[in-house]
């Protein structure tokens, strides 16, 4: 897939797929194809990549039919930019609550490569001149600008959010926003189910993919794309390398008859 086929298929409603990769390991792209994703999902808003390592990574997978769809740390639109140069298909930003967050954003993903006062004024609804204006159409079906809302004060603006040209997509940040209504980590809880609903139903009837990075059970998952999701970016590799290490491991274990404490027995997510 493409970022051009990513984009079409959020915007009209076919459901992709993803995980989140933590791993810089070269052997890793190559596994990571068979595994019937869509795309990739990498995050520096919690791991440790420096520009280069994830530079090669974006190259990689771009390389390989699976857009990479980059996390940065903060909505900045400098941020923004530095990954989308350094081969990302698409910004997802963080932690967004305003429509002035969100402008800035479209500025530096969509209205490349048009920089400071001229920047500001097409922003505001100045028009390019038309040879302008094609040069920068040609490059924006390459970039997906996807948004995370992770807050209260974001679902209250999510009209204003969605009436801003250019999202693809928006993403729900589970924890944070499960923390933000006051029920942290309580996936059934039906502020948190309702809230979700919410927040697929209105990006999708904007014509916008409708996103979740969720690492719960399957039906957990299924459940939020009954919902209304079409974007789910479903658990990490090391999470997955955790998870399936540990059952096989206690498989061999109850095989041989060996039944001593296991040690180390931390299973942490991210």
């Amino acid at each position: 897939m493409t970022a051009t086929e990513l984009a079409q298929s959020l915007h009209t409603g076919r459901t992709v797929f993803g995980t989140l990769i933590v791993s810089p390991s070269p052997r890793w792209p190559e596994v990571v194809r068979g595994c019937g994703l869509d795309f990739v999902f990498i995050d520096t808003e919690h791991i440790a990549l420096d520009r280069a390592e994830l530079s090669w990574m974006c190259q990689t997978y771009t390389a390989l039919g699976l857009p990479p769809l980059v996390r940065i740390p903060s909505p900045d639109p400098y941020a923004a930019t530095m990954v989308l140069d350094g081969g990302a298909a698409g910004v997802i930003a963080p932690y967004v609550e305003t429509v002035e967050q969100v402008q800035q954003l479209r500025g530096a993903v969509k209205l490349r490569p048009i920089k400071g006062q001229r920047l500001q004024q097409m922003l505001a609804g100045a028009a390019p001149e038309p040879e302008l204006d094609e040069y920068m159409q040609a490059g924006v079906k390459n970039r997906l600008l996807i948004i995370n809302i992770e807050s209260v004060p974001a679902i209250e603006a999510i009209d204003q959010i969605l009436a801003v040209p250019g999202i693809d997509a928006v993403l729900i940040g589970p924890h944070d926003l499960s923390c933000s209504l006051g029920v942290p980590e309580q996936w059934d809880h039906p502020k948190f189910l309702t809230a979700c609903e919410t927040i697929f139903r209105k990006a999708r009837a904007a014509g916008i993919g409708a996103g979740i990075h969720f690492w719960g059970s399957i039906e957990q998952q299924s459940r939020f794309l009954a919902l209304g999701a079409n974007m789910l970016i479903h658990s990490a590799d090391i999470s997955l390398f955790q998870k399936h290490l540990r059952l096989e491991l206690d498989a061999i274990r109850a095989t041989a008859g060996i039944t001593q404490p296991i040690s180390n027995s931390n299973t942490a997510l991210i």
